[in-house]
């Protein structure tokens, strides 16, 4: 029998299953997101610093897309995107909680959306989220309310790897204003220094790991932790015919910096102590992207399940050491470098192997995709598109005309085929890049290209005006 996977890729018509019974050819999903990687810091982007093999593995085992989008370059937005299918800017999702804000009852995805994940649990699939949510965490907002059947890990933006101080096995980097600009002082296995001109957030605080509701206390390296709960995940009821959904959500190479000293040891051809423990970070995570790859080979799915690994958004180089090469800008704008991400779509059967797409494919098409391979079509509209006839070579077309993004302090954006559109503050006035020949954003195009420039601002005023004003996060208390 064909796979339902493989029917996908011949045709993109699909019967509603919605609240009906599992069908067993439907497919597995796996959902990995890195947090903070930047573009040009793996192996199979072409950066041999650091060994990253079970990502480069992966990508050898299907699509790698070098045009791949997310659609904010700060995390919890960005998660709305890609967990709704729809970009974020038409619920108003522009926030990027961080700490106390998180507690707050407007921070979250706002109940009026439904995530994919949702979807496909109403529709017989088995669901479960490891590791980061940063979605809400007041208790409507919490993942077991928001389609997963499971949920190991914490709700808020970030999360120390160990428990601490003091810090066990694992080498520490803490950004702190209390040393000179630039300077670092090390004491044991804790770097101290002033890199980014903040103090290092207190992470934890009213953020436990948690196991459903439950807190509990993980004391082994987090990013091996989130690791093993996913292939747990993998492994359980194996014998049932039952699809699973389940989103891995590393919170690696994400700030607080600690890599494990067993890594850092096996680190080769870096001197700088920063720089040593980032690679130590991306080390544990490519373990176990690799991890679970073997877990699904185990269980005989590899050609019956997509994986999709992308980061959230851009590294933050000061902070990280991250390389977002060879793109302009990182975290926070909307330069290539904040946006254009680390993107693979494996599922070896039905899409091909080792293949470079080039044309743009967006995070929103994560959920568009999902949905259609699971059968469900009676969804409101949303922004993705089924990648897979695109990914498979069926359909030569765009995935999509245009691509949208604002952000805080009027930071917006539009590409439109090989031009783009970028402002970095409300401030600020558009500018003009033709990607194609400038793909580091190099040469501001808009007084040479007038004609082209005004289209592509007026394109930009005509989604905007379809979309929601921001939602305002009150101070906490």
């Amino acid at each position: 029998m064909k796979s339902f996977a493989l029917l996908a890729c011949v045709s993109a018509t699909f019967i509603s299953v919605e609240g009906l019974a599992a069908s067993p050819d439907r497919p597995n999903l796996i959902i990995i997101i890195a947090d903070d990687l930047g573009y040009g810091e793996t192996g199979m982007q072409g950066n041999p610093q650091i060994p990253t093999p079970g990502i480069d593995s992966l990508a050898a085992s299907g699509v790698r897309c070098t045009n791949g989008y997310v659609t904010s370059s700060f995390c919890s937005p960005s998660r709305a995107g890609l967990m709704t299918g729809k970009y974020q800017a038409r619920f108003g999702y522009d926030m990027n909680p961080t700490g106390d804000q998180n507690l707050l009852e407007a921070a979250g995805l706002p109940l009026t959306e439904t995530t994919f994940i949702s979807r496909l649990q109403k529709s017989g699939y088995r669901t479960g989220l490891v590791g980061k949510w940063h979605l809400g965490a007041s208790p409507p907002k919490r993942p077991l309310k928001r389609g997963f059947d499971s949920f190991n890990g914490f709700l808020h933006e970030g999360h120390y790897f160990v428990p601490g101080p003091p810090y066990a096995n694992v080498q520490t980097m803490i950004r702190t204003r209390d040393l000179a600009e630039g300077e670092f002082k090390q004491d044991g296995n804790i770097f101290r220094g002033n890199y980014t001109g903040r103090d290092e957030p207190n992470y934890d605080k009213d953020n436990p790991w948690m196991n459903g509701e439950k807190a509990v206390v993980e004391k082994e390296y987090l990013t091996d932790v989130i690791t093993r709960d996913a292939v747990a995940f993998i492994e359980s009821d194996a014998s049932s015919d039952k699809p699973f959904a389940l989103v891995v959500a590393y919170n690696a190479v994400h700030s607080p910096m600690q890599g494990l000293i067993s890594d850092i040891e096996n680190i080769y051809g870096i001197d700088d102590s920063h720089r040593k423990i980032f690679a130590a970070m991306l080390v544990a995570l490519d373990r176990g992207v690799a991890k679970i790859r073997e877990a699904i080979a185990k269980r005989g799915a590899i050609e019956n399940t997509l994986i999709v690994f992308l980061s959230d958004n851009g590294g933050p180089t000061r902070e990280l050491t991250s390389s977002n090469a060879p793109l302009r800008g990182g975290k926070g704008d909307l330069y290539e470098g904040g946006v254009r991400v680390p993107m693979v779509w494996s599922m070896p059967g039905t899409l091909p192997r080792g293949t470079t797409e080039k044309r743009a494919v967006a995070s929103i098409d994560v959920a568009a995709t999902s949905l259609a391979l699971g059968g469900i079509t009676d969804v409101p509209s949303i922004d993705g598109v089924n990648a897979i006839p695109y990914l498979c070579g069926e359909n030569r077309d765009d995935l999509h005309d245009r691509i949208y993004w604002r952000m805080g302090d009027g930071k917006s954006a539009l590409r439109v085929g090989d031009w783009k559109i970028v402002r970095a503050s409300a401030r600020e006035p558009f500018e003009l890049y033709h990607l194609a020949t400038d793909e580091s954003e190099k040469q501001n195009l808009a007084g040479q290209q007038p004609t082209r420039f005004s289209e592509l601002v007026r394109a930009w005023m005509a989604m905007d005006s379809e979309m929601q004003p921001p939602i305002q996060l009150a101070k906490p208390n």
